[in-house]
């Protein structure tokens, strides 16, 4: 991460005259990696683009309060993971379906997607990550796709690193099973 261009636009959004600058820099750098994480976890391309208004609503009414004590990109990330889990939560009891129900209909609809461009060994690991619990899917998503190291994890989801070794490890055979079964 490029930590002088963090500490620009920290600086542009501090200063009232030069906020909307600031702003616009944060999304030029950041917009495309949440709307990929987002993605991950709610899937659908409409759902995510919903979340991804929120999490820049939040971004931007609390952009002045981030005090520091973790790195931008960390800060980005767990409002981002904390509005899908919001989301993910609030549609579960909408539809009021099960687990295996809502995977089903979620795996059909990658198939089915126009923007999920992926070859079919992408589109099984999206269906085993289906399968996942929460915790399990949010640690192996932000290892696997983002690439961050455990200790970043643990400051955006508030977990420990043992914690999220044993996520993480967890989550790697139950996909390795799923794509030997299936």
């Amino acid at each position: 991460m490029n930590e002088s261009a963090d500490t620009q636009i920290l600086s542009l959004v501090q200063n009232p005259t030069r906020r909307e600058e600031g702003f616009r820099l944060l999304l030029q750098k950041y917009q495309e990696r949440l709307y990929w994480h987002i993605r991950r976890l709610v899937l659908d391309h409409e759902d995510t683009n919903d979340v991804l208004q929120n999490v820049l609503i939040k971004i931007y009414r609390n952009i002045q309060k981030f005090e520091g004590k973790a790195q931008l990109y960390t800060w980005l990330y767990r409002i981002a993971t904390n509005e899908s889990l919001t989301f993910l939560n609030k549609k579960k009891k909408k539809l009021a379906i099960s687990l295996d129900e809502e995977v089903v209909g979620l795996a059909n609809n990658l198939v089915a997607d126009e923007y999920f461009d992926g070859a079919q060994a992408q589109i099984k690991l999206q269906q085993a990550l289906l399968r996942l619990p929460e915790k399990q899917k949010l640690v192996f998503s932000l290892r696997y796709f983002e690439g961050l190291p455990y200790e970043e994890i643990s400051k955006i989801l508030e977990i420990s690193k043992g914690g999220l070794k044993a996520s993480y490890h967890h989550a790697v055979k139950k996909i390795e099973q799923f794509f030997k079964n299936s």
